[in-house]
């Protein structure tokens, strides 16, 4: 009686254990979940908000949202390029390492810019531009070398496995035809009897069997099959298998009339 309950308390304790463990989990999901559709929502409002000032506040202002936007763009698509190609390529692993040290350049920037953005003196922020312009160009760009250079890795990957599957369905196309490679046969055409052969009965009586017997003729070889001696025309196709002479089993088997 002990060891039962002892049983029933382990049973009870673990089934405790496995439902917190699966609550937290739970919880933890929902908030990863909860915090991925907050940060989209941000970001989609800051890119819009971004968007408006690049295109309707002429002057610095403009400039410096023009520079935040095209900055949050290109290493957003790079991020997102890198992180799809590394699922099925491990070499992008290390290209994902340089862009995650270039993301730390490109949060500096996106920093300084929205600093500046609410700076009052707009005389020395325009002094600022050429040189904010160049480094987010030079950012810029070595992220899109290493977007483009993943793309064009995926790229060529494709290129190879499709050039190699064509050739192995080349090869299976040209095992499937195998009749055409081979040679003329004498005494007649490809595929069918010679003409000697052809002839038949027509030939050799006035419609009546040959004098070797009636039915096959002499040599007991019927008139457009292949001899023993291997000397008629040859099968241009692999001879049907034994199992399928009752037909295909896609054919509807033909159902028996039925007499009232």
């Amino acid at each position: 009686m002990e060891a039962a309950i002892l049983i029933l308390t382990l049973l009870f304790v673990a089934f405790v254990v496995l439902a917190v463990y699966a609550g937290v989990k739970a919880v933890r999901a929902a908030k990863r979940g909860v915090d991925r559709t907050i940060t989209q929502a941000r970001r989609s409002v800051e890119d819009t908000t971004l968007r408006a000032k690049s295109y309707g506040q002429p002057g610095v202002q403009g400039e410096l949202a023009q520079l935040r936007l095209s900055l949050r763009t290109s290493m957003r698509a790079t991020q997102d390029a890198l992180n799809a190609g590394v699922a099925e390529d491990a070499s992008l692993r290390e290209s994902l390492d340089l862009f995650e040290r270039l993301s730390v350049h490109g949060r500096e920037l996106d920093d300084d810019l929205r600093r500046l953005e609410r700076e009052p003196d707009r005389a020395t922020v325009a002094t600022l531009l050429p040189g904010l312009k160049e480094r987010t160009g030079r950012i810029t760009h070595s992220a899109e070398s290493l977007r483009w250079a993943a793309r064009d890795r995926a790229r060529r990957f494709a290129d190879d496995d499709l050039a190699a599957l064509n050739a192995e369905i080349d090869v299976e196309a040209g095992a499937l035809r195998h009749w055409t490679t081979d040679g003329p046969v004498p005494g007649g055409e490809a595929g069918g009897p010679p003409r000697s052969e052809a002839a038949g009965p027509a030939t050799s009586g006035a419609g009546g069997p040959t004098a070797g017997g009636a039915g096959p003729t002499a040599g007991g070889v019927r008139p457009g099959r292949s001899g023993p001696a291997g000397t008629d025309t040859p099968q241009a196709l692999t001879p049907p298998d034994a199992r399928r002479t009752g037909g295909y089993p896609w054919q509807k088997t033909a159902r028996p009339e039925t007499t009232n």
